[in-house]
């Protein structure tokens, strides 16, 4: 047993560190600057740094600690928690409670033997490979890029940050793991009455079938409480996609006084402060909003300047990406897994951006990176998908999406789409082992 004296005499560092300087006094901490360096390396082997601790960046580690069990392994994340947007949707209407949402970061991080540093990714020095944070400065022989979508309100306000902030304290998308799902839950169950409308971001957007899944959960609240609500769904695309047919059912059969659903409606101009909203389908006036803006890759692929350009030298932004090994074009010690990913074959664009997509992506990378630091072949590999949606909220049934993949004779990727569109509670119970399997795979 080591005794607090034994401690205090051996590690008088630590006693400073602490502010033990004394009886009664207390040392100022250190201060950390741009210029810290945090975390000198300590092993042996490669150090891989992850950015961003979501599905993506929490499943790149554990995995990569399985392939590189000498590796050093360090997630930076910025939020003290871990909340899971699949199935924050069945939260709205409590299917399951916020301690199903909510996880302990650190529990899996000692459970695999990676780091977790809470703090912000500020910036990178990639022909340094180094990471800025606030913190200070980490440096690494590979990074990997999981911070997931943005929402870019500045493709409709531009400059005007009065006004994207306005739209987003009042009428939030809830589309990131934020506060803002508490203040989309507030506000339907104070909701009395009247328009809500609720914006579909443009393709590529994260989740394609969740805004659908919260209009249905929405739908039964006031369905089953006798609120006189109505739900315009104000969506870019020409149609419902996917799992049309299942969503197009559940709207007619069981809301139809409820959601309208109104194709086309790309935004033109939205006024948050007089509650309208111009689209190319017509304007329309709202009590309540759920305001979806287009998304774009996260904030650190700008910063680290991995950003794509189309065919006119505009920016896509999503990031220039290998459309295989999914490393960056420009640096191929980079990384980047999960919703910011990029275009990956012309039959399709992108992978969906969706949970399971981001954890499979997550794993393949693993591999990559461990077969390159064997000095092994480097074997390209494809992911799948699956989401399942709840459309009713009595009996609790749901309709699913799977999405499979394979190389064509052409050398691209095919995608497969599978619509079930039938909703059963079978579906529901097929969520939960899904989403359980998951939670175990990286968070357990």
């Amino acid at each position: 047993m080591i005794r607090r004296r034994t401690l205090l005499t051996a590690a008088p560092s630590l006693a400073l560190g602490m502010g033990l300087l004394g009886r009664g006094a207390l040392a100022a901490p250190a201060a950390l600057t741009s210029d810290t360096t945090l975390m000198p390396r300590t092993g042996k082997g490669p150090r891989i740094v992850i950015c961003g601790g979501g599905w993506g960046g929490l499943s790149s580690a554990r995995h990569l600690r399985d392939q590189l069990p000498d590796a050093e392994v360090i997630v930076l994340e910025r939020n003290p928690i871990f909340w899971s947007c699949p199935m924050s949707n069945k939260w709205l209407i409590d299917v399951v409670d916020t301690a199903f949402l909510t996880h302990d970061m650190l529990a899996p991080a000692n459970n695999h033997g990676y780091r977790l540093v809470q703090c912000e990714v500020t910036g990178f020095e990639r022909d340094k490979k180094i990471v800025r944070t606030s913190k200070g400065n980490v440096d690494y022989d590979f990074l990997i890029l999981a911070g997931g979508i943005r929402n870019a309100y500045d493709a409709w306000f531009g400059d005007d940050h009065e006004a994207a902030e306005y739209t987003r304290t009042h009428f939030p998308s809830a589309y990131i793991a934020n506060a803002e799902h508490l203040k989309l839950k507030n506000m339907l169950r104070d909701f009395k009455g009247g328009t809500i409308v609720m914006t579909l971001p443009p393709p590529p957007h994260r989740c394609p079938p969740s805004p659908y899944e919260r209009a249905c959960v929405m739908a039964w609240h006031f369905k089953v409480n006798n609120i006189p609500a109505k739900i315009l769904i104000l969506d870019p695309k020409p149609g419902i996609a996917p799992i049309s047919a299942g969503y197009r059912a559940a709207f007619e059969e069981l809301y139809p006084d409820i959601i309208t659903h109104v194709p086309n409606a790309r935004v033109r101009e939205l006024d948050p402060w007089n509650k309208r909203i111009m689209t190319e389908a017509g304007d329309f006036d709202f009590d309540e909003a759920v305001i979806m803006p287009p998304h774009q890759a996260s904030e650190m692929l700008f910063h680290a300047d991995l950003i794509g350009k189309d065919e006119n030298g505009n920016p896509t932004g999503w990031a220039d990406m290998d459309q295989r090994l999914f490393h960056a074009n420009a640096d191929d010690s980079v990384y980047i897994v999960g919703d910011s990913m990029g275009a990956i074959s012309p039959h399709f664009g992108h992978y969906p951006k969706s949970a399971h997509v981001a954890n499979y992506i997550a794993k393949i990378v693993a591999r990559n990176i461990g077969q390159r630091v064997r000095d092994e072949e480097v074997v390209a590999e494809l992911p799948d998908n699956l989401c399942y949606m709840l459309v009713n909220g009595d009996p609790r049934e749901a309709i699913s999406v799977e999405f499979t993949y394979e190389v064509g004779a052409d050398g691209l990727v095919h995608q497969n789409q599978i619509d079930i569109d039938v909703r059963t509670p079978d579906l529901l119970e097929e969520d939960f082992v899904w989403v359980n399997g998951m939670f175990d795979d990286f968070l357990r």
